[in-house]
């Protein structure tokens, strides 16, 4: 895949412990043109809790992951090729509608899937213990059950669940890593949590404070905050009205809890998982607010990685420059054919 000039951008680990301040919120741009019609299987911003309409279009499936429960994602089989895998990353709001751009571009030419991560979207939403152990058997139960080669592209904190999966999956075939935490020095609570003591002593502190606490992250002036922070232009409606919907979920607080504590991330991400992956990968990045990206030039130094700036883009550029992320994309497909 031919190289290019790097930084790097990890995303939306859209929830430090910092709570907003309310000048700050009512400071961020929000894009209203494009609201979200009520047609069909989509609601209006009075959705009712426990009937979350579909991410993107796709038929809704469900397998069964020993000691948890449902996982949930989206089909759309038409087309033909490699099947592709989409995940998104994990923040208050995650859902697959982050990941909206990719599918609606590539849906109906080659077979495309949308995971949902335990504890976000569809999938089921315990009061449980949501490890990176647990999201990347999920990844692998959903390669196990499609039983053939796919890529994966995976967004933010998704990409270390994606890289650990890989290291056990060998029909991921490629990865494609949008905005990877994991690379650098955090600059979140979250992550020095995990690295501390792998979140547990934050975990426990943050239980006894969950509802009041998430209950403040989930409100429309904070998700359009740190929504803002992922975003160069404005922020799109319906991205905001699909956070809010899926925020408001029964479950919905479960497993973004041990996303704050750090407990969801792998303290030496580089040197278990990036460092150790032979598959080829491409990581697409340019500026991210949360994380640094100091291993970079590091990762770019393996012969099977390539990283490339998507200029102008703050952590989801799948949104912002979706031209750019799909012709880097078809460059790593065509390398790991």
């Amino acid at each position: 895949m031919k190289r290019r000039k790097k930084l790097l951008n990890a995303v939306p680990t859209a929830i430090a412990l910092a709570l907003l301040g309310t000048a700050a919120a009512q400071a961020v741009q929000v894009n209203r043109a494009p609201a979200v019609q009520a047609t069909g299987n989509q609601a209006t911003s009075k959705q009712a809790a426990g009937t979350l309409r579909p991410a993107v279009n796709g038929e809704v499936r469900s397998l069964q992951l020993p000691g948890f429960g449902t996982v949930r994602y989206y089909a759309s089989e038409s087309g033909t090729g490699r099947p592709l895998v989409l995940t998104h990353s994990v923040n208050a709001a995650a859902s697959a509608y982050e990941m909206k751009p990719l599918w609606d571009a590539y849906a109906g030419k080659r077979p495309v899937y949308a995971l949902e991560w335990p504890g976000f979207g569809q999938s089921d939403r315990p009061d449980t213990r949501y490890t990176p152990e647990l999201m990347a058997q999920a990844l692998q139960a959903l390669v196990s059950e499609l039983d053939t080669d796919v890529d994966v592209v995976a967004l933010s904190l998704g990409s270390e669940f994606a890289a650990r999966a890989a290291l056990q999956e060998p029909r991921i075939r490629s990865l494609a890593l949008l905005s990877p935490s994991g690379l650098g020095k955090s600059r979140g609570n979250s992550q020095q949590s995990s690295a501390n003591d792998r979140g547990e002593r934050t975990y426990q502190t943050l239980s006894r404070i969950e509802n009041p606490l998430y209950s403040l992250l989930r409100t429309r002036a904070s998700l359009v905050y740190y929504l803002n922070k992922s975003f160069r232009g404005p922020v799109p409606e319906d991205v905001v009205q699909y956070a809010w919907e899926t925020s408001r979920q029964p479950g919905a607080s479960n497993a973004p809890l041990h996303f704050i504590s750090g407990k969801l991330f792998t303290p030496n991400a580089y040197g278990e998982l990036y460092s150790r992956l032979t598959v080829p990968t491409a990581v697409l990045y340019d500026r991210d607010g949360f994380v640094s990206f100091d291993l970079l030039p590091q990762f770019d130094a393996k012969s099977n990685v390539a990283a490339v700036r998507i200029a102008g883009t703050d952590g989801l550029p799948q949104w912002e420059q979706s031209a750019a992320v799909q012709q880097v994309l078809g460059e790593l497909w065509n390398q790991a054919r």
